[in-house]
This record gives C-alpha cells, sequence and structure tokens, in this order.
C-alpha cells in the first residue's frame, strides 16, 4: 500500500499518533513530515486539512494554540516570498503553515492582510531580513491589488472605477454572453449555453453543496451522474472547504489550483475572446 492510497481511518490513526507523539495537534506541515500521509489523500477523503481534524475530534486552536502576530507575519512573508507574489486566501490555505482562521481573527478579512502585514513588518523594523517581500506587497498595495511583478514600469494613475457601475470580464465572442464572468453565477450561466455541446444533462441546481447535479455523455450512448460545482477561480474551492470526495467536477472560469484532486473544466479554454 503507497501513502497515495490511505484510507480515511488511515490517516485519523496517524493524526492521532502524530499527537501524541508531538504533544499537541500537529499542523499539516508537521503531519506531513513525520507521518507517512501527504496532501492529497487529505483533500481526497476530508476536503481540507480542517476537515480531516474535526473527524478525529481534534482542532488547532485555544489558548494553546494562538498564533502571535509574529509567528503569523513570518509565515505570511516566507510563502510571500516562495510565491513572488502576495498569496490569495487559497494560496496561503495550500502553503501556509497555519489556517486563515488566525488571520481573519486578528483582521476581520483576508483583504485587509496585506496592509497589516506590511504596517507590522514596518513597526517591527523587519525592513532588512524582509525588504524583498515589504516590495512585493507594496507594489501590491499601490497597484490595486495586482499580485504579479512586473518588469516594465509601473503605471502610477489608473482608471477610476465608479463604484455605483457593473464591472464586466473581458468580451467574448459567444453568442449568447458577452463577457467574460466575474463571479461563480457568471460562470454557471456561461457553462449552462455550452452544456448541450459539452455532453451535459442538467438534473438539478441549487444554493446547497454541491451547485448541480448532471448527466454527463461519457460514452456514445451511455452517462453518467456528476456532481458540480461552479467556482469563479478552481482554487476558490479549496478556501470554500468544500469536501472534495463529494463532488465530481469543478466547473470555473479560471483553474489556479495545480493540486486540485477533483477533475476541473476550465471554460476560459473553451471559448474565444473578441
Amino acid at each position: 500500500m503507497t501513502n497515495a492510497s490511505m484510507t480515511k481511518e488511515e490517516i485519523i490513526a496517524a493524526i492521532h499518533e502524530c499527537a501524541a507523539q508531538i504533544g499537541h495537534v500537529p499542523s499539516l506541515p508537521e503531519l506531513t513530515r513525520l507521518t507517512k500521509v501527504r496532501r492529497r489523500p487529505i483533500f481526497t477523503h476530508f476536503g481540507t486539512y480542517t476537515h480531516a481534524l474535526r473527524a478525529c475530534g481534534l482542532e488547532r486552536k485555544g489558548p494553546g494554540y494562538e498564533v502571535s502576530p509574529r509567528e503569523l507575519f513570518l509565515d505570511w512573508a516566507a510563502v510571500t516570498r516562495s510565491l513572488g507574489m502576495v498569496p490569495s486566501m487559497g494560496d496561503y490555505g495550500l502553503k501556509g503553515r497555519y489556517s486563515v482562521r488566525p488571520f481573519f481573527r486578528r483582521f476581520r478579512g483576508w483583504r485587509h492582510v496585506a496592509v497589516s502585514m506590511l504596517e507590522y513588518a514596518k513597526k517591527e523594523g523587519l525592513e532588512g531580513e524582509w525588504g524583498d517581500v515589504l516590495d512585493i506587497t507594496t507594489h501590491f498595495l499601490e497597484t490595486g491589488g495586482k499580485r504579479h511583478l512586473t518588469s516594465g514600469p509601473v503605471l502610477t494613475e489608473r482608471p477610476k472605477i465608479a463604484l455605483d457601475e457593473p464591472v464586466y470580464g473581458e468580451p467574448l465572442m459567444h453568442p449568447v454572453m458577452s463577457h467574460a464572468p466575474t463571479n461563480e453565477m457568471g460562470v454557471l450561466f456561461l457553462f449552462a449555453t455550452m452544456a448541450q455541446e459539452l455532453g451535459f444533462k442538467v438534473m438539478r441546481v441549487q444554493a446547497a453543496f454541491p451547485d448541480c447535479e448532471a448527466m454527463r455523455r461519457v460514452e456514445p450512448g451511455r452517462w453518467q451522474k456528476s456532481r458540480i460545482e461552479f467556482e469563479k477561480e478552481s482554487r476558490n474551492f479549496l478556501a470554500h472547504m468544500h469536501p472534495a470526495s463529494l463532488c465530481d467536477l469543478i466547473v470555473c472560469w479560471t483553474h489556479n489550483w495545480k493540486e486540485c484532486p477533483v477533475e476541473v473544466l476550465e471554460l476560459s479554454k473553451l471559448v474565444k475572446f473578441s
């Protein structure tokens, strides 16, 4: 048996054994370092590491596990440096040592994290050791949330967005939808216009997870049921903490979750831009 084929029960047993060995609930990096458990079977069986811990009756929180601002910054900064850009919530969920919950408790939303980390670093005099991370963060904030560094000059003036007007995606050459989706509902609508040519017959759409149940043509004359979740970006599936074992297909506009254990249908690859 390889570690990729571990069952739920074997993963739960390994987590308990690791917790007993180190004297506290292990983080995901600790678990993968000290045991044969790897990330993929955890995400396959439980969706997230948090759900795996809950299945064990454990949770990494409480007085013994309060994460200090310095620990949060150092880990966030390390992820930022490794990526070369400010991490999204999904990025940090995949690469960070902690969950995103301590950030939400302290900063009341992921959108406040970057500016808070920058202010903390300057207050603590960490510019020398983490100067590259501060440059990345400063660029991110000055460009209104542009995550990738650019090699050319940075434009200091950008068109102002009217807050009381809607925002549209890139223009499409599509007979029904004129612009690219900017949210999950747009992805759902675009999929609906393409479902027949993609070989799907929708049976049910709902607000609960998963978003859709459909029959999918797998061979000429043969169909199978498929549980579908719609996301603007595939890694939002992880941020929403959905269990991967209860979903057969993620339909998204942008596929940006490399380690995704679920099949992904990326609609942006199937339409032409005008």
